[in-house]
């Protein structure tokens, strides 16, 4: 196995041996990067100088006794996170040459123990898509099919981390961004409770919906992301003051005893059967390993997309109000008067932008705003009551991550509302604000990845990481690497 296809924790082993340096990973994932970069597309912006320097530095940290499991580790990061001196774009012409002076917390977090950036990575324009179709530079490519999208808003870095191009990757997730894409690319991607992860920094889609959270290649290697990004920030108000366990530790792989809910809402028709399938199996193991399955009902989530959809639209109109030319990013450069200049400005912004915009602003209108927007409130609360019911019985609520596999490019992109139907099973977890990771369980017989998505209550990230980890270490999935791998090797 090659150094940039290792686990974090595989990485650690050796590193705190001796028997690689930071320097070393950080050639090969670059050598990975010039071999597949031109046909994945997974990065908008590479850092190579500040990479080699920052790795000098995990080096000399860890010759110095430095502890931390990330120290030397390439991460890549979604480029809607600021990463001071190094440019911001949000995959926008708005934001095209923006330079960032400060890190997002995150980043300043993953930098502090010793982490290294590899680059920044390729999004739907401000997070808005579900198969990074939407960037304003490029599309990126899913590693294990080529004409297949890696799904979105995260898919630059579900498909950096599939392709070998990082160890692992943060992403943003306001209705499924990290899970859908890292299931789509076959690997593992973490949504923590709201507030668990500080958002300062982070360009906002949606204020109440936005999580921070890995993506890596297994569930180990997500927990020790966590460890590093989780925590209260005095700068960030939504951060949650709590403690923060030892998340590595929770993996003790056994679940014995553990009730797991599974929802029938989300089990329906929509559901490709060969997905389903992979479920149920995914289900019958959990019971191999000694927890009880057991069918319970979401009554109030066959509204879910419709909900999330009114609530994310009118505040990402919003947030986006102020890219305007005025007190961010691009202007143009001559208009008659200010009001032809905030039009032309926002001329810049893609079609599926300006489509949230146009459903927020209508959503908020006088008139609109109790038919539309305060009744989503109100079915929310009951989308999160019934989570907390359904806990009342369970640990842990499974689901399929997706309703297909990565589908082909411009499969979706004609009707909008098909692919809004992509989150139809992740944006009830953002809704009710509660922790859920995604994990491989099975190939199609195209043999294209599936994903298992596993709940839990809020700021239960251990028992979430637990099941997860304890289905992967049992799962016995054949061994299959991305396209990607097979041409170059080849």
């Amino acid at each position: 196995m090659q150094l940039n296809e290792m686990s974090i924790h595989q990485l650690r082993e050796l590193l705190r041996a001796g028997e690689v340096s930071s320097r070393e990973i950080l050639e090969a994932v670059f050598a990975k990067i010039d071999a597949v970069e031109g046909e994945v597309g997974a990065y908008l912006t590479l850092c190579y100088d500040e990479a080699f320097a920052q790795a000098q530095r995990a080096d000399e940290m860890l010759a110095a006794g430095e502890t931390s499991p990330l120290c030397g580790i390439p991460i890549a990061v979604k480029d809607n996170f600021s990463t001071a001196g190094v440019r911001t774009t949000c995959a926008s012409r708005l934001l095209e040459n923006y330079i960032p002076p400060y890190d997002a917390s995150a980043v300043a977090r993953l930098k502090q123990v010793g982490a290294v950036l590899v680059g920044k990575t390729n999004l739907d324009e401000f997070g808005l898509g579900s198969s990074t179709e939407n960037s304003q530079f490029h599309c990126t490519r899913n590693p294990w099919d080529l004409s297949r999208v890696p799904g979105g808003s995260s898919g630059g870095s579900a498909a950096a981390v599939a392709a070998g191009e990082a160890a692992a990757a943060l992403g943003t997730d306001t209705g499924g961004s990290i899970r859908q894409p890292a299931a789509f690319c076959g690997i593992v991607g973490l949504k923590p409770t709201y507030g668990l992860v500080p958002r300062y920094g982070v360009v906002a889609a949606a204020d109440s919906m936005d999580h921070i959270g890995p993506m890596t290649r297994d569930v180990r290697d997500a927990a020790l992301v966590l460890q590093a990004i989780a925590g209260w920030d005095p700068k960030d108000p939504t951060s949650a003051r709590r403690d923060i366990p030892d998340y590595e530790a929770a993996l003790t792989g056994n679940i014995k005893g553990l009730v797991v809910g599974l929802p029938q809402e989300l089990m329906g028709d929509a559901l490709d059967p060969e997905v389903r399938e992979a479920v149920f199996g995914a289900a019958n193991l959990l019971e191999s390993l000694g927890a009880s399955v057991e069918e319970i009902s979401l009554p109030h989530v066959e509204y879910a997309i419709a909900t999330f959809y009114i609530i994310v639209s009118a505040e990402i109109s919003s947030n986006l109000a102020r890219f305007d030319g005025v007190r961010y990013g691009y202007r143009v450069a001559e208009a008659e008067d200010t009001v032809s200049m905030f039009i032309k400005t926002r001329e810049a912004l893609g079609q599926e932008a300006k489509r949230r915009i146009l459903m927020g602003t209508y959503f908020l209108q006088a008139g609109n705003y109790e038919t539309y927007y305060l009744k989503a409130l109100k079915v929310r609360t009951l989308i999160k009551e019934d989570f907390e019911k359904a806990f009342q019985r369970c640990h842990v609520i499974i689901s399929p991550t997706t309703p297909t596999a990565a589908f082909a490019f411009g499969h979706k992109t004609r009707t909008p509302v098909t692919m809004y139907q992509s989150d139809i099973y992740t944006c009830t977890a953002n809704l009710a604000g509660i922790p859920a990771l995604t994990v491989p369980c099975g190939y199609t017989q195209e043999g294209l990845p599936i994903g298992l998505q596993i709940m839990g209550k809020p700021f239960d990230e251990p028992a979430v990481l637990r099941v997860g980890h304890a289905y992967e270490q049992h799962a016995g999935l054949p061994l299959r690497q991305p396209q990607t791998e097979v041409k170059t090797n080849g």
